[in-house]
């Protein structure tokens, strides 16, 4: 079997990679930018670093800001509509993985209207046509959603969250500017943070994972670990180090997939809108205890390129326990909570483990879970 890598045609890293922004665009041939920003971003005027440097440059552009946190249905739909109304023939997608999920399925549906239902796209949809070139500025260290082929959009009727995988719908120019994350508070920098080492971990351990996206991960474990008590801080290298730390973990699991910390990550964001970072760490620290014994030896490389010491003098057993626990001092040390109390209501755990096996994430986990032993892990978290 054949593997595939998909990454972007180009992306920008760097302080004041923005500026980059309208030589793409001319050397493109596009017109009008149809922004997708969300109003968050738009209130602190964080949208307005890209949105100055369009009219810097006299390049014509329509602000779109019906985005949720845990984009919906609506906001997609509302955003088509908005999109065609526009005249736009391209959109910049700016913020942290809301704006760009919902940037993705807009650009997919305005060049594949068959699927305009938007649950269509759930999972590997036959998609024809690339989606409208998308500019993806992140402004969050997590998500890495502008080099990934992935967007998750949830169905507020149904309270679950659908993966979408589509190699159409990846952003042609990724800017990653550490600027643009400078205003984040250190709650979103400590939950995205984690969002970017459960991806490297996840994509590590998947099913899928191979040499060239173990290496990836691997980098993105060593950046991110090093980089995010500081970022959390405010502090500027470990801003830079988490921007580039989140971009080459998704340029490792785009490729290769997660496993149920995401799945179950899903389902809470689904029922109780928690924040998706802050989910998946919560999860991952008992996830990869669960997970332990189908990972052979990569949990010794994990808690190696964590900075643990004297790992190679150690048992499997012990180099395995030092990895988990050093995600969770990690988890710890930058304010995340320790468990699911105040989140999770026990008579939603049937639904919401049925909610995480039925999730395009769980079939890369590497232990194949059963629906008691997802409700045995939400339950632990009590």
């Amino acid at each position: 079997m054949a593997n595939r890598i998909v990454l972007n045609e180009t992306s920008y890293h760097g302080a004041g990679a923005i500026k980059e922004i309208p030589g793409e665009v001319t050397r493109r041939g596009l017109h009008k930018a149809f922004v997708c920003s969300d109003p968050d971003l738009v209130k602190f005027r964080v949208t307005d670093k890209v949105l100055n440097v369009l009219i810097d440059n006299k390049l014509d552009y329509e602000l779109y800001s019906d985005i949720k946190p845990n984009p919906t249905i609506e906001n997609v739909q509302t955003g088509v509509a908005a999109f065609r109304a526009s005249g736009a023939d391209y959109i910049i997608a700016i913020g942290g993985g809301s704006s760009m999920d919902t940037a993705k399925a807009i650009g997919i549906i305005i060049a594949n209207p068959e699927f305009g239902d938007v649950r269509s796209l759930e999972g590997v949809a036959p998609t024809k046509k690339p989606c409208v070139p998308i500019i993806a500025v992140p402004t969050t260290a997590g998500t890495a959603a502008e080099v990934t082929i992935n967007y998750v959009i949830t169905d507020v009727e149904k309270k679950r969250k659908f993966v979408c995988v589509d190699v159409h719908d990846i952003p042609v120019v990724a800017v990653v500017d550490s600027d643009m994350m400078s205003t984040m508070p250190k709650g979103l920098t400590a939950a995205t943070g984690m969002d970017a080492l459960t991806h490297a971990i996840e994509g590590y351990i998947t099913k899928g994972a191979w040499e060239m996206t173990d290496m990836f991960h691997l980098k993105a474990i060593e950046i991110i670990s090093r980089s995010l008590r500081s970022a959390v801080k405010g502090e500027k290298d470990g801003r830079e180090g988490m921007a580039l730390g989140q971009y080459i973990a998704g340029m490792g699991f785009s490729n290769v997939g997660l496993g149920i910390v995401h799945s179950m990550a899903h389902a809470l964001g689904a029922v109780y809108d928690t924040p998706h970072g802050v989910a998946n760490a919560i999860l991952l620290p008992t996830v990869m205890r669960y997970n332990a014994e189908a990972t052979g030896g990569k949990y010794r490389d994990i808690a190696k390129a964590m900075g643990v010491e004297g790992v190679d003098k150690m048992t499997l057993d012990e180099a395995r326990k030092a990895a988990c626990d050093a995600v969770a001092q990690l988890s710890k040390d930058v304010g995340i909570p320790e468990n699911l109390k105040g989140i999770v209501k026990e008579e939603d755990i049937d639904f919401l483990a049925q909610s995480a096996m039925d999730d395009a994430c769980r079939p890369g986990n590497p232990k194949d879970p059963t629906k008691d032993d997802i409700i045995a892990l939400y339950k632990s978290l009590l």
